[in-house]
C-alpha cells in the first residue's frame, strides 16, 4: 500500500462542506429527492436498456481480497488451513491473475472496475506529481474549495459547495451493469471516491480522507519524552494534574483549518482523561463521558468541531468519528487516537451513493471505519501501537465489513455483488517480517530475542485462514454447482517480502541524470535543493522515473523529441542492477512506459516503470524525494512485504466454482469487467482491453 505518501491528501476544503449553507443546500436537495423518487424509479425502469443477448448468470458474488498471493494460497491449501478455498478451486478453478503495471492497488483496481490498461484510466500510482512544482500529490481524487465567499467581519461564508473529482476515468462495469437493469452492490472497491451516481449502492474504500484532508493522521498524547515529529501522525506532550479524585490529563483534538476563517487556526476539540483512585479511567469529551481502559480501544466516538463558537449551539459543525486507546495510565500516561474519520451516520463528503446508503449502514449496525486506509500501519511503524493493537483495529474493521457484505448478500439475490476487503494487504505489509527468516527488521528491533518471531510467525496464514472462513460461510448459503450462479475470489496482486530498498534518486545524481545546487550533497524532502535547470530525471513514487522534459516540467532540460531515446537508455542501465551490499539483483527489469502504455492519457504516466526484484523496493528516503549517499539499505521497519515489484513477480489470485479463462494466455485483472458484461448478456465495449474469461 501507500505507506506514508498515504497522508499526502487529496486537497483543502474538507470542512467546508458543513457550513450551514451546505447543510441548507443538503437538505433542500434531499426533501426533493425523496418526494420525487417514485416518479424517478419509474421513469428508470421504462427507460433503461435490457441486455441484448441471455444472461448465462443470474447472480455474480466477487470477493476481493486485496494482496492475496497465489504462492501462499497453494502453500496453505496444501497445509490444510485453506479448505473453502481449495472446495472451490475443485469445482471450478484456482489460477494466477496478471496484474498491472506498475502491481500497486489503485492501478489494478481501477483496471479491475473498467477493463481497461492504465493508459485508459490515468492512475499509475498512489501519487502523481506537478509538473509546475514537482511536488506530490494523491493520484486519484482532487478537492477544491468554492470559488466565491461573502466576507461578514472576521468569517469567510462559501457560496457553493467544494469541487470534488474523481480523477479514475473510463466507466466501471457496474456503470454498464445498471444501465441494463442488472442490480448492483459494490462495497469498499478502491478508487471509487467520490462515489459517481449509477443505477445501484456503492460504499466508497481507499482514498476517502479523513477530517484532516489527509490519507489517514493519527494522534498521540504522552507524558514522557518521545514526542519527535512521527511519519503518518501528530505527537502531542501533555502534563497530569492532581484532582480532588485522583488525576487528569487535559489535551484536543485537532482538526483542519476553520474554513469559514480568513487564514483561519486548526480547528481544536478539548477533552480530558479522568482516572480515579480505584485505577479506572473515564474520557470526557463534548459534554460525555466514556470508560476508556489500558490497552482496549473505545467504540467509535462521535465529535463535532464548531466552525463558529460565539454561536453556541447554533454554530454548524465539522463532524466525523474516532476511537481512543489508553496505551499506558502510570507512571506516563500515552494515550493514542486514530485518525479522524468521516462519520457515515452524517458525511461531510459524499462517500457512497446514494449518500444516504452510508447512513443506512450506520443506523442499522452502528458507525464503522470509513477511512480508505483504516488499518493504522503508521502508528505501528513509529512504534505507537504495537503488534497486537495493530491487529486488534485490523480485524475490528474486517468485522464491520464483513457484517456490511453479508446484509448486502442477503439484499441481493440476483445480480452482481461485489466487496473488496483490504486487511490481508495491511497485515502481509506490516507481519511479513515474522514469515521471512532472517529479515532485517527482526534483528533490528530485538525481535529475535524476544519471542516476537514465533509469537506472530502465523499471523499471515491466520489471516488467509479467516479469509477463508468467510468464504465458507458464503458457500453454505450457495449452491456451487447451479450455473446460474458465478462466485470468485479474487486479488488485485501477490506479495513479496520487502528487506533492502533502493534510492533511485540517488543513483540518479550519481550517474549525471540529477544534479544538487552548487554546494549540497544531499537534499531535503521533495526534493529540496535539487537545480532542476539540470536535472534530466527523476524517481517519485513507489515504481516509476520521470523525465524533466521542456515544455512538460516547469524547468525542463530535455527536448521532447529525445524522451523515448532518454527512457530507454535509463531502463538499459536499471535493467539486473546489483545490490552492491548483498551481490544480488535487485531490479529485474525496467519499462519505458512508450512501449508499455497505448491510450489517451499515456502522457501522464511516468517515463519509466522500474520491476524491483522479489525482496528490493524504493527506499523510504528515495520514495520521499531525499538524495543522501546512500543506494542500497536494509529495510528494518515494521512495513516488512511489499508489491511494487516487477508485475511479473507478484501475480493475484483467480479462484472460481466456474470455469474461467482464454485459451493460450494468463488471465489478467482487466479481464474481469468483460467477463462480468458478458456474463449478464452484455458485450463489452470495444475500448475494453481484457477479454471475457468465460466460456459459451
Amino acid at each position: 500500500m501507500i505507506e506514508f505518501l498515504g497522508y499526502v491528501g487529496p486537497g483543502a476544503g474538507i470542512a467546508i462542506a458543513t457550513t450551514a449553507l451546505a447543510f441548507v443546500v443538503s437538505f433542500v436537495l434531499a426533501l426533493f429527492g425523496i418526494l420525487f423518487w417514485p416518479l424517478r424509479y419509474l421513469w428508470r425502469r421504462f427507460t433503461r436498456k435490457r441486455p441484448p443477448n441471455p444472461a448465462r448468470v443470474k447472480r455474480a458474488i466477487l470477493i476481493g481480497l486485496d494482496g492475496l498471493d497465489p504462492k501462499l494460497v497453494q502453500r496453505f491449501m496444501n497445509e490444510g488451513r485453506l479448505p473453502n478455498m481449495k472446495k472451490l478451486a475443485e469445482i471450478g478453478g484456482f489460477q494466477n491473475l496478471a496484474t498491472t503495471f506498475p502491481a500497486m492497488s489503485p492501478v489494478a483496481w481501477s483496471s479491475f472496475a473498467t477493463g481497461v490498461n492504465p493508459a485508459k484510466h490515468g492512475i499509475y500510482d498512489f501519487l502523481i506529481r506537478d509538473p509546475k512544482t514537482y511536488l506530490p500529490d494523491l493520484s486519484s481524487a482532487e478537492v477544491r474549495g468554492p470559488k466565491r465567499f461573502i466576507d461578514i467581519g472576521r468569517y469567510r461564508i462559501p457560496l457553493g459547495k467544494p469541487e470534488i473529482r474523481l480523477l479514475r476515468k473510463s466507466r466501471p462495469f457496474w456503470h454498464i451493469l445498471g444501465q441494463h437493469q442488472v442490480p448492483c452492490s459494490i462495497l469498499r472497491v478502491p478508487i471509487t471516491f467520490p462515489p459517481e451516481s449509477f443505477e445501484g449502492t456503492l460504499l466508497s474504500a481507499m482514498c476517502v480522507p479523513d477530517l484532516e484532508g489527509t490519507q489517514g493522521s493519527f494522534a498521540y498524547y504522552t507524558t514522557a519524552d518521545d514526542t519527535d515529529d512521527a511519519i503518518g501522525g501528530r505527537r502531542t506532550r501533555i502534563k497530569v494534574e492532581s484532582t480532588k479524585h485522583g488525576r487528569k490529563v487535559v489535551a484536543a483534538l485537532q482538526g483542519p483549518p476553520n474554513p469559514l476563517l480568513r487564514d483561519g487556526p486548526k480547528l481544536e476539540l478539548p477533552f480530558e482523561v479522568r482516572f480515579d483512585a480505584e485505577g479506572k479511567s473515564i474520557l470526557h469529551i463534548e459534554g460525555r463521558k466514556y470508560p476508556i481502559e489500558k490497552n482496549q480501544f473505545t467504540d467509535w466516538i462521535p465529535i463535532g468541531f464548531s466552525l463558529a463558537p460565539r454561536l453556541g449551539a447554533l454554530s454548524p459543525k465539522l463532524r466525523g468519528i474516532c476511537r481512543f486507546r489508553l496505551l499506558e495510565a502510570s507512571p506516563d500516561v500515552r494515550l493514542y487516537v486514530t485518525p479522524l474519520n468521516i462519520d457515515p451516520e452524517n458525511p461531510v463528503m459524499p462517500i457512497s451513493h446514494p449518500k444516504f446508503f452510508s447512513i443506512f449502514l450506520a443506523k442499522l449496525f452502528g458507525r464503522y471505519a470509513t477511512l480508505g486506509l483504516a488499518e493504522d500501519t503508521w502508528a505501528l511503524n513509529e512504534k505507537v501501537l504495537d503488534e497486537d493493537a495493530f491487529l486488534e483495529q485490523a480485524w475490528s474493521n474486517h468485522a464491520e465489513r464483513e457484517t456490511q457484505f453479508f446484509e448486502m448478500l442477503k439484499r441481493t439475490p440476483k445480480g452482481l455483488i461485489t466487496v473488496v476487503f483490504d486487511g490481508t494487504d495491511r497485515i502481509q505489509h506490516m507481519f511479513m517480517r515474522y514469515l521471512d527468516e532472517g529479515h532485517p527488521s527482526i534483528a533490528a528491533n530485538g525481535k529475535d530475542t524476544d519471542g516476537s518471531q514465533e509469537l506472530y510467525r502465523d499471523v499471515i496464514a491466520d489471516t488467509y485462514h479467516r479469509m477463508d472462513t468467510m468464504l465458507g460461510k458464503v458457500m453454505s448459503e450457495l449452491d456451487l454447482s447451479d450455473p446460474q450462479t458465478l462466485l470468485a475470489v479474487i486479488s488485485d496482486h501477490g506479495f513479496a517480502t520487502f528487506r533492502r530498498g533502493v534510492n533511485l534518486n540517488t543513483w540518479l545524481q550519481r550517474n549525471g541524470y540529477l544534479t544538487l545546487k552548487e554546494g549540497l550533497t544531499e537534499s531535503g524532502e521533495w526534493f529540496r535543493g535539487v537545480d532542476w535547470t539540470k536535472t534530466k530525471a527523476f524517481a517519485l513514487g513507489l515504481g516509476g522515473i520521470f523525465l524533466n522534459i521542456k515544455g512538460r516540467e516547469a524547468l525542463g532540460v530535455i527536448e521532447p523529441g529525445d524522451a523515448h531515446a532518454m527512457a530507454d537508455e535509463l531502463a538499459s542501465k536499471l535493467r539486473g542492477m546489483i545490490d552492491t551490499g548483498t551481490g544480488q539483483i535487485a531490479i529485474t527489469d525496467a519499462f519505458a512506459a512508450h512501449k508499455i502504455y497505448k491510450g489517451p492519457y499515456a502522457e501522464n504516466a511516468p517515463d519509466l516503470i522500474v520491476g524491483y526484484a522479489a525482496g528490493w523496493r524504493a527506499s523510504w528516503d528515495g520514495v520521499r524525494g531525499i538524495i543522501n549517499d546512500v543506494v542500497f539499505d536494509d529495510n528494518t521497519k515494521a512495513w516488512s512485504g511489499d508489491h511494487c515489484i516487477d508485475p511479473e513477480q507478484v501475480p493475484g489470485v483467480l479462484i472460481a466454482n466456474q470455469k474461467l479463462g482464454i485459451a493460450g494466455r494468463e488471465a489478467a485483472i482487466s479481464d474481469m469487467a468483460p467477463t462480468m458484461l458478458e456474463l449478464f448478456g452484455i458485450p463489452a465495449p470495444r475500448y475494453m482491453d481484457g477479454k471475457s474469461l468465460s466460456n459459451p
